[in-house]
């Protein structure tokens, strides 16, 4: 039920909702449908997420090649085109993300993304297409690349129009605050112009060390337990985040002033004189491409008949380095308001290791297929505090919740903050509260 504040009725009583100013929410890595077509004219078909064959089509659809011609991530299938439905206003992409009638029935809460943020904005007056939009991307390119920071501005300028010419409050999860900061960082302008206020959610501003480091040498996990077996593998994820520029753009910031600087730890081991021992080797964000270089450098798949070679990407590393740089260079125009939340509470991976005093690891190629051991910091399981914390804007408001890194889109507390700063409110009602999760980590 609507709560009084959020709209009054007419004598007829059809409701007439309350002057709201366009809000537009923008996804993270992993928190966009993702559609594939045969060029030119094929038939359209989800490939992520879909639970039937998803480790099949992820596969033969969506692993991809880095290309330094042109800044883009390609399908190995050159007959392959990517796309991100725009359905419902941008909404249909970010809400739920197998939206299956099985899913919907078991709610199957791990692909539920921006889906209690709509239903409560909705409940609270706002109006798809009119005041509510979505933006979903095609999270394998870069932050910055001119098809998604385009369509961005699109979408921000469509919001202001649609609305009576409202300034458009945004509403970002994870690495969307990235692609939110390098779009202020190239088009200050646009934001202040269009942009009333920013609410960040889980952003990894300076990184996610333990997350995204074991992501290029091991993989991902995105769901564990049972339902796992109708899911992308974790080794078939690693192929793909090998050759995915936004993931280079989350490794740890080399230039920030962490409390403990991240570290990858290598147990490895050491023949001399007959004897057999070990030795720890550790590695800075600054340090680290050696390693990644060495660990991927025979790494590969097998597609179409063919071997494809898909080592740690240079390429795709100097390109990152340009984007942390626009990064930096962000300057939150004055006219904007910036609030962030983030999660706390969880154990959260700062420092990976790979192999054990007693269990070294023989060759560095080895690392990708090793069971790491974490050091844990405080924060959402994906994104530590620290880095959430270090935006580098002047914030109304930072909120820690205590909250897992997908968690906190579906978490009440979050929702009241929204609200609140969005200046509405609605009586209490039952929304799914996330405060814990059965992965080692959330897709970022």
């Amino acid at each position: 039920m609507l709560g009084s504040c959020c709209c009054f009725f007419s004598q007829n009583s059809e409701p007439i909702y309350a002057d709201r100013d366009p809000v537009l929410l923008i996804s993270g890595m992993g928190g966009s449908i993702l559609e594939a077509r045969k060029k030119p004219f094929g038939f359209k078909y989800r490939v992520w997420i879909s639970l039937l064959l998803a480790d099949l089509e992820f596969k033969m659809k969506l692993w991809s090649i880095y290309n330094p011609n042109t800044g883009y991530t390609e399908p190995l299938d050159k007959n392959v085109e990517i796309s991100v439905p725009d359905d419902d206003y941008g909404l249909y992409a970010i809400d739920i993300l197998d939206p299956s009638l099985f899913v919907k029935l078991v709610r199957l809460t791990d692909v539920y993304h921006f889906h209690d943020i709509i239903d409560m904005l909705v409940e609270c007056g706002y109006k798809k297409g009119t005041t509510l939009f979505g933006y979903g991307y095609d999270f394998r390119q870069s932050n910055r690349i001119d098809t998604i920071i385009d369509g961005l501005k699109e979408k921000i300028e469509k919001a202001y129009e649609a609305s009576g010419g409202r300034k458009v409050n945004i509403i970002s999860h994870s690495m969307g605050g990235l692609l939110v900061t390098c779009f202020l960082s190239l088009h200050k302008d646009v934001f202040s112009k269009y942009v009333n206020k920013w609410i960040a959610i889980a952003c990894p501003f300076q990184g996610a060390p333990g997350c995204i480091n074991d992501s290029l040498l091991t993989g991902l996990q995105f769901v564990e337990g049972f339902e796992s077996f109708f899911f992308v593998g974790r080794w078939t994820f690693h192929q793909l985040l090998v050759e995915c520029p936004s993931i280079y753009e989350m490794l740890p910031n080399p230039e920030f002033n962490w409390a403990k600087t991240p570290e990858i730890q290598v147990w490895m081991q050491s023949d001399k004189d007959g004897e057999t021992s070990a030795r720890l080797e550790s590695y800075t964000p600054a340090d680290s491409i050696a390693l990644f270089q060495e660990a991927l450098r025979n790494n590969e798949v097998s597609y179409g008949g063919k071997k494809v070679a898909l080592p740690f990407n240079l390429a795709i590393l100097k390109w990152a380095s340009g984007t942390r740089k626009i990064l930096s260079k962000a300057e939150l125009p004055k006219e904007v308001s910036f609030y962030s939340i983030f999660g706390t509470s969880n154990d959260t991976p700062l420092d990976v290791c790979y192999g054990s005093e007693s269990s070294p690891i023989e060759n560095m190629s080895d690392i990708c297929h090793t069971i790491p051991q974490y050091t844990y910091v405080d924060g959402d399981g994906t994104v530590p505090t620290e880095s959430a914390k270090a935006d580098g804007f002047a914030a109304v408001e930072r909120i820690g919740v205590s909250g897992t890194h997908r968690g906190l889109l579906s978490d009440k507390e979050v929702l009241g903050h929204i609200q609140r700063w969005l200046g509405i409110s609605q009586k209490t009602h039952k929304m799914s509260s996330s405060k814990k999760t059965n992965r080692v980590m959330d897709m970022i």
